[in-house]
C-alpha cells in the first residue's frame, strides 16, 4: 500500500519509463570517469548544460587527476570562472585530485564517493550508475525532487536526501539503478514544472493527473 492508500506494483507502473530510459547516458557530456567526476562537482546548483559548454577547454589543460593534483585554484578560476560558485568549486577539486592523485586511484563505492569534498549521496548515484556499479542509493536531482511526489510515489519534500530514503523504502533495490534517471529525464522531457501530461508515459498511474 503506498502513501495514498493505494495498492501499488510500482515495479510494474514504472516499466514504462524504465524502458524509455533504459541506460541512456547523464546529459553531461564525459569521456571518461575522471571528466564525470569533475564535471559532476563543477554542477552542483548549475546546469549541464553550462558544464558542457566549459568543459572542453577545461579538460584540454587538465586531463586527468595528475595534472589536477599539481595545479592550485587560481590555474583553475578561468577555466571555470562561468561556474557558479567556482571559488568554491575549484578548491573542492584541487583537495580531490590531490587525495585521489590518479584517475585509476577514483573510489567507487557510496562510501569513499561521499568522504570528497563536494560529492553529496546525489552524485556519488549519478557516478555509481554511469560507471555501471550495482546501486547503493537513487539519484535524486531537482526534477526527481519535483517529479516523484506529483506520481504519488512519496511525500513532497525539497530536502534530496529524504527523497532519496522516502524512494528506497517504496520501491525495490533491483530498479534503483534505473529509476532515479528515468524519473528525472521524465522531469526533464515531459513532467516540466508545467507538465505536459498529455504525453507522459505513466499519467494513468499518476496522482497529480488523476486530480486534474
Amino acid at each position: 500500500m503506498d502513501l495514498f492508500g493505494n495498492t501499488n506494483n510500482w515495479p510494474k507502473d514504472l516499466e514504462p519509463i524504465l524502458t524509455k530510459y533504459k541506460n541512456r547516458k547523464h546529459p553531461l557530456d564525459y569521456h571518461n570517469l575522471y571528466q564525470l567526476l569533475v564535471m559532476v562537482v563543477l554542477s552542483a546548483q548549475d546546469s549541464d548544460a553550462n558544464i558542457n559548454t566549459i568543459a572542453p577547454e577545461l579538460f584540454k589543460v587538465f586531463p586527468n587527476m595528475e595534472s589536477l593534483a599539481v595545479s592550485n585554484t587560481e590555474a583553475l578560476f578561468p577555466y571555470i570562472a562561468k561556474v557558479r560558485n567556482f571559488n568554491t568549486k575549484a578548491s573542492w577539486l584541487i583537495e580531490i585530485a590531490q587525495t585521489i592523485k590518479k584517475d585509476e586511484s577514483i573510489p567507487l563505492t557510496m562510501e569513499g564517493l561521499t568522504a570528497l569534498k563536494g560529492i553529496g549521496r546525489k552524485s556519488a548515484n549519478v557516478i555509481l550508475k554511469e560507471a555501471r556499479i550495482p546501486a547503493e542509493g537513487i539519484i535524486a536531482d531537482l526534477h526527481v525532487i519535483r517529479v516523484a511526489p506529483r506520481i504519488g510515489l512519496i511525500t513532497e519534500t525539497k530536502d534530496g536526501n529524504k527523497v532519496e530514503k522516502q524512494l528506497m523504502t517504496v520501491l525495490p533495490k533491483a530498479i534503483w539503478g534505473e529509476i532515479g534517471m528515468a524519473i528525472s529525464f521524465l522531469g526533464r522531457e515531459i513532467c516540466r514544472p508545467k507538465p505536459n501530461c498529455d504525453i507522459c508515459p505513466i499519467n494513468t498511474i499518476c496522482e497529480y493527473y488523476k486530480s486534474i
